[in-house]
């Protein structure tokens, strides 16, 4: 196994105790007596998943450790990190009693996530090639979605989340369509040029 491949691996066991620590930080937050070492630990954990996401690829491509298993797994530990996120803050307090993402929000994440397993399962079955690269559309809406995450987590501004989870939800809608539309084109065969 590559390092860079170890790296991705690190990254999905961060999201776990990322998950306990925001979890138990919104039942401090509930029970009126906000815990700061598990804020600020919940946040270290997150924020250091998030910054592996670069340097394994930065990895990869620098030290020659390109491989299948690191363009399978990646993904998977990006989705991991921002689904695990999204869902866990829109269940649990932040700082203050309501201040968490919309449920609307971590809804329109999971199904546009879903939808597209669902089309790259299809693609499988009906023996499409799948290529594992992101669309520009899908890298604005993580960059997006990781900001609206942010916005909760650090609260700097006292602007309800669901502000930048509107901005994050307009790009969760276009990249979904966007990957749709890639999956029916591969589906009839045609070429893609991103």
């Amino acid at each position: 196994m590559t390092v860079a491949s170890k790296i991705t691996i690190t990254r999905i066991l961060m999201v776990p105790v990322f998950a306990v620590l925001a979890a138990a930080y919104g039942k401090s937050v509930s029970a009126g007596a906000p815990d700061e070492a598990l804020r600020w630990g919940a946040l270290a954990f997150f924020v250091t998943a998030a910054c592996t996401d670069g340097l394994d690829g930065w990895v990869a491509r620098r030290f020659n450790q390109i491989s299948d298993f690191g363009a399978f797994i990646d993904p998977i530990a990006d989705k991991l990190l921002l689904l695990i996120g999204v869902v866990t803050l829109s269940l649990v307090d932040w700082a203050v009693p309501g201040w968490r993402l919309p449920l609307w929000f971590a809804i329109l994440v999971f199904l546009r996530d879903c939808i597209i397993l669902f089309g790259i399962v299809i693609l499988w079955r009906c023996k499409r090639k799948v290529k594992f690269a992101p669309h520009w559309t899908g890298k604005i809406c993580t960059v997006t979605q990781m900001f609206a995450l942010g916005w909760v987590m650090l609260r700097v501004v006292d602007l309800p989340p669901a502000w930048p989870c509107l901005v994050a939800g307009f790009f969760t809608v276009w990249s979904g369509v966007s990957y749709l539309i890639q999956g029916t084109r591969i589906l009839k065969g045609e070429k893609l040029t991103n």
